[in-house]
């Protein structure tokens, strides 16, 4: 049996997500891990939990994921206001570093796949250099337009098969990396697939991450905006505030219903 089998959840807009801590998150997958025992974690935002509610496709997509973490304060906050409150936000870019501290610990091996050209690499210099026994069983980084190649894809998956990995870091962005884990799992029956976005190039200090306070006052968004405007306005101020408000309003309601 996993670990994850007996973990709590709380439904949100109508999807299931964990409501574990961090360190819960960790003792989880460490323990099946190391019982050979693979999985795959979603982390789902606003824009990934919009996904999932708008986007049939995407969802059946990741209906097998093993965990989904609350990455974004708005889904604590819409969790506490319909009283099935979750105990804290586990991001995807804290959780690739503490997750890699665990595996140093434990022995076991992490691979990382994606971000932009390089930026794998260095990440993986900065966890070595941060944890000196990590096992880091390779790096890659897809070209663009790897979806549609074949024989690259063919090649990442022999790649992958003898590295043997015991944890996938796969860093290419939703819903890209949620196809590319799919695709992967069946090679890694055994290891645990993450998809963790932008995080190689924060670890790689290319892309400055949010101070702690607006982290923790869920305004992470708004420094993101600030770097990419181009990329995200339409995400964070078309999509993300409206579906933000309905989620906040619904989850009171809820708990006013009931």
């Amino acid at each position: 049996m996993s670990a994850c089998d007996t973990l709590p959840t709380v439904t949100l807009a109508g999807q299931r997500i964990h409501a574990v801590t961090m360190q819960q998150t960790l003792d989880a997958i460490a323990a099946d891990a190391k019982a050979d025992r693979g999985g795959w974690v979603v982390t789902p935002n606003l824009d990934i939990l919009h996904k999932l509610v708008h986007d049939q496709t995407f969802r059946a997509l990741v209906e097998p994921a093993t965990l989904r973490l609350p990455d974004g304060k708005p889904l604590v906050w819409a969790s506490k206001l319909q009283g099935s409150p979750l105990p804290q936000r586990v991001a995807g870019s804290d959780l690739i570093s503490t997750l890699s501290a665990r595996a140093a610990d434990e022995g076991l091996s992490v691979f990382l796949l994606g971000g932009d050209p390089g930026a794998a690499d260095e990440a993986a210099r900065v966890l070595q250099q941060r944890h000196p026994s990590l096992t880091v069983a390779g790096t890659e980084c897809p070209p663009f337009g790897f979806e549609s190649d074949t024989e690259y894809l063919a090649r990442l998956e022999a790649t992958l098969a003898s590295a043997d990995p015991d944890i996938v870091f796969v860093a290419l962005g939703c819903p890209k990396q949620e196809r590319l884990i799919a695709r992967l799992r069946p090679i890694l029956p055994g290891a645990w697939f993450l998809g963790v976005g932008i995080s190689f190039s924060f670890l790689a200090g290319r892309v400055s991450r949010a101070p702690s306070w607006m982290q923790k006052t869920g305004l992470e968004w708004l420094h993101r905006l600030a770097q990419e405007p181009g990329r995200l306005a339409r995400r964070y101020l078309l999509v993300g505030i409206p579906f933000a408000v309905r989620l906040l309003a619904g989850s009171a309601i809820t708990r006013f219903r009931g």
